[in-house]
């Protein structure tokens, strides 16, 4: 909508032969994040030293859509502030910036708290926006903190504190330790469900806690008697909307699963917390049985699964959408085929990042290699594809290993994917943290099929320092984010130990709940 009321604005303003708004446009429509910020401002002072208007607002408020014209030509300060509003909304920060470096007027417009908050809303959600403004203790320590000031520290943030949520206690009751399970925050409760325990055992138990507003308070787990799913480890569950979507998974004897399920998470004030599954009416079409797959939520009714270790042992390079009816009554799956497309691979990681975009990174392949490809799929009505993405690293330290299978990859505030833990190809734990950013690569604009782009995505890649609490090195843990995008909850997976792919021992199954937050030099 955005595109074409610009493009509106802009035939019009061609129609009166006003070239400084041509040339505007012209570098308006340009892809801005290329250019060098310094660039950009210098390009748009040329402009508006061509026009025969000096800099002018009436006021912030001003709605009128009429544009003056003298001499043949238009002044580009002479363009309603809601039309340049629009235009500003279809920036990059960097851009924005640069407009604002022009003139004192059009630094007041474009570094507005009202402009800035529509950026956040724009990048992050509301959603997110509105979790984030919640976290604060009142309106007036909001206020204090301009909005491109918090746009900002979420763009740069480069340090995450933890913090241990759940001490042992004998009058508590807590969820056995485990791994290849499954994490959720939906309506503001964290959902645990299965996993696999010692002995290649499976689990059938749920459990949840309410968290609200309350992210670093001691946590009171409550267990919900639900009698489905069965047991299973390394099943897929995603949040879609205030539903659960389960898939998949395996049981203690081996045996592959393919069925489907819907939970709901119901909140009452005497009973606490219930959950409710149902399995879900898929028709006769489904991806075949698998555990260890990938899974993600990449619109309000679909979800998207890839790979994983089917019957046999076979390792698969499938993907699958399924689309959930409007009643959430019944389900739809179809396979995307695409060319190319991520190679089989299990223990690997779907994150959504935007509307169209879904990151696939890391796993174990076909030869037991662990790996450290990017895949972003890009889906859009009716026409999906798989994009790889090229990278090269810059300053990392000796002994700093990229690929892994087992991490968690989340997405957080600012369309960013968090990862953290997993192993190595001798599975050898990890508790670092990495920020991943490709949110402003424009996939449309290039090649089909491959994105090499080892220059733009060598500074995308940065390592986190962690502090406060310091959690062990872990794989098969399982993460998920709050609303707001800044706090994320690890729990459990497998610990400690140096193994080689035919020694188990030394494997140790962990119970802990700990809490990651984004550091905002707020």
């Amino acid at each position: 909508m955005c595109i074409y009321i610009i493009k509106s604005i802009i035939v019009k303003l061609e129609e009166k032969q006003s070239r400084p708004i041509i040339e505007l446009s012209t570098l308006l429509l340009s892809p801005l994040s290329t250019l060098p910020p310094l660039i950009i401002a210098i390009k748009f002072q040329a402009i508006i030293t061509k026009t025969a208007n000096p800099c002018f607002f009436s006021s912030m408020a001003e709605t009128s859509t009429t544009t003056s014209f003298i001499n043949g030509y238009s002044s580009i300060a002479s363009l309603a502030t809601d039309h340049l509003f629009t235009i500003l909304l279809l920036l990059p920060m960097d851009s924005i910036l640069s407009f604002a470096m022009t003139c004192k007027k059009f630094r007041y417009l474009a570094t507005s708290d009202i402009l800035w908050e529509s950026v956040c809303r724009r990048d992050w959600g509301n959603t997110a926006v509105d979790a984030l403004k919640s976290s604060f203790h009142d309106d007036e320590q909001r206020r204090l903190i301009p909005w491109i000031r918090l746009y900002k520290q979420v763009s740069r943030v480069d340090s995450v504190c933890c913090y241990k949520l759940a001490e042992p206690d004998p009058d508590l009751v807590l969820p056995v330790p485990r791994a290849s399970h499954c994490l959720n925050f939906v309506s503001g409760c964290l959902v645990l469900f299965g996993g696999g325990y010692e002995g290649g055992r499976d689990l059938d138990d749920t459990w949840a806690v309410y968290i609200g507003n309350n992210s670093q308070n001691m946590l009171k787990w409550q267990k919900i008697q639900t009698g489905t799913p069965s047991g299973r480890f390394g099943h897929t569950c995603v949040v879609i909307e205030n539903y659960l979507v389960l898939f998949g998974g395996i049981n203690e004897r081996g045996d592959r699963h393919s069925d489907t399920w819907l939970g709901q998470v119901s909140l009452h004030e005497n009973l606490g917390i219930s959950l409710s599954w149902q399995l879900l009416d898929v028709g006769s079409t489904s991806p075949p049985p698998r555990g260890a797959h990938a899974a993600c939520c990449i619109s309000s009714r679909k979800m998207v699964i890839h790979g994983g270790i089917g019957l046999n042992g076979v390792r698969l390079d499938d993907t699958w959408i399924i689309e959930l009816s409007e009643n959430r009554c019944y389900g739809t799956w179809h396979k995307i085929v695409s060319h190319p497309s991520p190679p089989a691979r299990s223990g690997h990681s779907l994150t959504c990042i935007s509307e169209t975009q879904t990151i696939l990174f890391g796993g174990r392949g076909l030869g037991y290699e662990v790996l450290n490809d990017i895949w972003v799929l890009h889906v859009t009505e009716g026409y999906s594809k798989w994009v790889q993405i090229f990278y090269e690293l810059q300053n990392i330290p000796a002994g700093v290993s990229l690929p892994r299978v087992g991490h968690s990859a989340t997405s957080i505030i600012g369309g960013r994917l968090l990862i953290h833990g997993g192993e190595d190809s001798l599975r050898h734990r990890k508790d670092d943290f990495w920020v991943l950013d490709i949110s402003h690569i424009s996939l449309e604009k290039m090649h089909p099929t491959r994105l090499n782009s080892k220059r733009m995505l060598a500074n995308k890649w940065r390592r986190l320092t962690p502090e406060g609490y310091k959690p062990g090195c872990r794989s098969f843990h399982r993460a998920c984010v709050d609303d707001s995008g800044r706090y994320l909850y690890v729990f459990g997976g497998m610990v400690d130990g140096l193994l080689q792919p035919a020694e188990p021992a030394g494997l140790r199954f962990d119970g802990e709940l700990f809490l990651v937050e984004l550091v905002l030099q707020l």
